[in-house]
Formats: structure tokens, C-alpha cells, sequence
């Protein structure tokens, strides 16, 4: 019986796709990396791949001038994500906790968020779309939750209200 389950899970999987595959020969200057400098901050964050072609999000957090934040986003031509109802991420972070972001449209002044904890460890996070709420400069909108219909932009955040270093390595984000 275990052995069908798994064999069911695995082909459920295997029907989903992803949006982003790092690999050694992943073009990075197609993301972006947006600090809290926009706003007078001096936080610094970068994207890098490593030797093993993961992308590597990286930096230092520092709370002068109201700063506080790092993140990285990436647009793409828009994908039609109906018959899907979730993100998976594939990722090894630092035990910190960090926020994944989405927009339907690259237009819109606000994104779709969910958090989510690192364990230091390879981990598989599924975000159910329906748990994405959205949000503008870390307030959260009195609007519906994403609707999974279509997306145009994928990103993470960290910002921990901490003068602090951060890690996350990135494999994949995918939707099933």
C-alpha cells in the first residue's frame, strides 16, 4: 500500500512544472534584487550561483535609516496556472524564516505572500495558492487571497526585524 501511495504522489508531481530550474548555466541578470536602499536603508542582499548551479540569495540586514530588507524577484511572460493549486519550492536555508512572492501581474503595486521557516536543511515547501494573501510594504490588504489563475512574477524577501546575515539556496519553484 505504501508503495502505491508513493508511486500516486510521484506521478501527481511529475505533472507539475517548473517555472524556475537553476542549473550552472542559469542566466541570473534576469532577477532583480531590490534592498531597502529604495527607502533610505542600507541593507545589501545579492543572487549568485554556486558550484552545484543552485542560486545562492545572500546578504546582510542592517535596521539604519528604517531599513530592514532584502529581496530578489523575476518576471516572466504570463503563465496560466488554473489547473495547478500549489507552489513548491526546492530549497536549503539558514533556519531563518523568509517570505515567498508572487504577482499575477507585473503591473500590480502588490504581491501575493507567504512565509515560510528553513531548517538548515534541504526541504520541499508547498505553498497552496489559496494561503497567498496579498500584501503592500508588509501590510496585508483587505482583499481575496490569490486566486491561481495566472502569474507573471516569482520572488523572496528577508527581513526579520534583525540586524542579521541571511542564506537561502535555490533549486527549484515549481507548481503542482
Amino acid at each position: 500500500m505504501i508503495y502505491i501511495n508513493n508511486l500516486i504522489l510521484t506521478l501527481i508531481a511529475m505533472n507539475g512544472i517548473n517555472l524556475v530550474d537553476f542549473t550552472k548555466e542559469t542566466n541570473l541578470s534576469h532577477w532583480q534584487v531590490i534592498d531597502d536602499n529604495v527607502m533610505g536603508g542600507s541593507s545589501l542582499g545579492s543572487l549568485v550561483l554556486n558550484k552545484d548551479g543552485n542560486a545562492v540569495f545572500k546578504g546582510n540586514i542592517s535596521l539604519e535609516n528604517y531599513g530592514g530588507f532584502s529581496s530578489i524577484q523575476y518576471f516572466f511572460d504570463s503563465k496560466k496556472v488554473e489547473s495547478y493549486s500549489k507552489f513548491v519550492l526546492y530549497i536549503k536555508g539558514d533556519g531563518k524564516r523568509y517570505q515567498f512572492r508572487i504577482k499575477e501581474n507585473e503591473k500590480n503595486y502588490y504581491s501575493y505572500v507567504y512565509y515560510f521557516q528553513t531548517n538548515n536543511d534541504w526541504q520541499r515547501i508547498e505553498i497552496p495558492f489559496n494561503k497567498m494573501y496579498p500584501s503592500f510594504r508588509g501590510r496585508r490588504l483587505n482583499m481575496a487571497n490569490f486566486s491561481g489563475n495566472s502569474i507573471q512574477q516569482v520572488g523572496f524577501l528577508f527581513g526579520n526585524k534583525k540586524a542579521e546575515n541571511f542564506q537561502l539556496e535555490i533549486n527549484k519553484i515549481g507548481i503542482e
